[in-house]
């Protein structure tokens, strides 16, 4: 059920353009990754904070739970902004 989830195809259907890349390709969406997930867990930390009368450790919880699911929800993602921003930057 949840195989799907995290495998990724090897080629675009539609053009053919091929997604796997030589080893250590992806390290930039490993970036992207993070610092979707930093973004994210930062303003949501201080927003919860300052708007909800949630205690401090409940909002912690919240958030380091958060920052361990999204990152493996995000990783394809992450990997397809990657390949979108290296295909602008080189399109062959």
């Amino acid at each position: 059920m949840f195989a799907n989830l995290f495998k990724m195809n090897l080629d675009c259907s539609n053009c053919g353009f091929k997604f796997e890349r030589e080893p250590g390709y992806f390290v930039g969406a490993m970036y992207i990754n993070y610092g979707a997930t930093v973004f994210i867990a930062f303003g949501g930390y201080f927003a919860l904070d300052f708007l909800t009368p949630i205690p401090f450790l409940q909002n912690f919880i919240l958030w380091i739970v958060f920052s361990g699911l999204f990152p493996a929800l995000f990783f394809r993602y992450s990997r397809s902004l990657w390949l979108s921003f290296d295909y602008m930057i080189n399109p062959s």
